[in-house]
């Protein structure tokens, strides 16, 4: 048996497929086309996918392996990414991404309706951006909802309304009622395009078969119950004990650590995402890699690093952000970058940048804590940013615990290596879950 994991990235697709004994056996990537960011065409989406997909089929190939031995799959995409869609699959509005933000209107419907605190109040909750897709499809043509993740799961099926827990939280999604708030329809939701949420790994459907000819795979392959893309880095780097949380250091900064009982503070951004018998509890800042990236090239982050001593503060007091907003640990959607003053020398204002963000995720773990979690004895990095190993020793001081770089950090090896725990006899993180209680 061969599992896939289809990733949904901000830059790009990538898959993997995994054997049973969860070794990666192939790997591909697909970057997206460049889109107006203000007009998303969630259709790009699907268009890169197939590219990758064919790919990862052609690399099997290549490698003397068969991808009808691909028996399960499972996909993962960004946390709060959605399109509305009408019943042949096809997009009646743009898509709108995980940092869109903006819907005060929406926001302040869901303020009349919505428990204080509730995790979808807020112009930037993925709530308030279902609203605003809503009013754009002044025809009514939309029939479904579909995350981003949905949205590729439908198109591989031809299964319309299959979601997750993971990707239908950030919409307002109770996991542990398994239910849907029974206050949407009062704040205005058109709840007939809500999907169906199923726990994370449920086998849920097959491959349509004319997808499965045009793409070289079986038309028995099983399609998964997928997850957000940072629970899938998590997934991947094999974290299993309540000691050893996760960063994410890709375009923005995410915190994830498990823990036995669900743990969430709407107010800081801080929830808890079902997963087997556990929570994995965490959040996601708006800082992250994609800040570095707006001051430098990835080749200039390189050279830069080399003349920082990751031993020395900075003396800066920055929160770096792209623009004004953040989701954890602060939840303020006007909340302004600090990043000055700014040195003459690039490489202290570097060191100021990444230190920055560290203070960050510290901030992030002691909210954690504060609120239930462990205290991580070991953090392991996912993302582009482990590779930066003076980041890596800054951010060691700045937490003051052991921080290690995963061995695996893809995504799409997270998505795949779902699916072969959920056909594990013990199921997702059981084991653990039966130790702590």
């Amino acid at each position: 048996m061969l599992a896939l994991g289809i990733d949904i990235g901000t830059s790009g697709v990538r898959s993997a497929v995994l054997d049973e004994a969860g070794a990666v056996r192939s790997a591909a990537s697909e970057p997206h086309a460049v889109q107006d960011v203000n007009r998303i065409d969630a259709e790009a989406w699907w268009i890169t996918v197939k590219a990758c997909v064919r790919s990862q089929v052609a690399a099997l190939i290549a490698d003397g392996l068969d991808p009808h031995e691909i028996a399960a799959a499972a996909i993962d995409g960004t946390s709060g990414s959605m399109v509305l869609v009408d019943a042949e699959v096809r997009p009646v509005t743009r898509a709108l991404m995980y940092n869109s933000s903006g819907f005060v209107d929406e926001a302040a419907a869901i303020a009349d309706h919505a428990p204080p605190g509730h995790i979808m109040r807020g112009s930037n909750s993925a709530l308030a951006r279902l609203m605003r897709l809503q009013a754009e499809d002044a025809n009514g043509a939309a029939t479904m909802l579909c995350h981003q993740a949905d949205f590729v799961m439908a198109k591989l099926t031809g299964t319309l309304g299959l979601s997750d827990h993971n990707n239908a939280l950030k919409t307002g999604f109770d996991p542990a009622a398994e239910a849907w708030p029974d206050w949407f329809a009062d704040a205005g939701v058109r709840t007939a395009l809500l999907p169906e949420a199923h726990p994370t790994g449920t086998p849920l459907a097959t491959l349509d078969p004319a997808f499965a000819a045009e793409l070289g795979l079986s038309a028995e392959l099983m399609l998964h119950a997928g997850t957000t893309d940072s629970i899938a880095a998590f997934l991947a780097t094999g974290a299993s004990d309540l000691d050893t949380a996760v960063t994410s250091l890709g375009t923005t900064l995410a915190l994830k650590i498990l823990s036995p009982t669900r743990i969430d503070d709407p107010a800081i951004g801080l929830y808890s995402h079902r997963i087997g018998d556990m929570w994995l509890a965490g959040g996601a800042s708006n800082t992250g890699g994609g800040v570095l990236l707006d001051h430098f090239t990835p080749a200039e982050l390189a050279a830069l690093s080399e003349r920082i001593d990751p031993n020395e503060e900075s003396g800066l007091d920055y929160y770096p952000l792209s623009r004004p907003g953040e989701r954890f640990p602060v939840n303020d959607p006007d909340l302004a970058p600090r990043m000055t003053p700014r040195p003459a020398d690039d490489a202290a204002f570097l060191h100021g940048l990444l230190e920055g963000i560290a203070r960050v995720e510290a901030r992030g773990y002691d909210a954690l804590e504060e609120r239930g979690a462990r205290r991580p004895k070991r953090v392991l990095s996912v993302g582009g940013g482990a590779k930066n190993e003076t980041w890596r020793q800054i951010r060691a001081r700045v937490l003051g615990v052991m921080i290690d770089r995963a061995a695996h950090d893809e995504a799409s090896i997270g998505a795949a290596r779902l699916c072969l725990m959920s056909a594990a006899k013990e199921g997702l993180f059981a084991r653990s879950a039966k130790a702590e209680n």
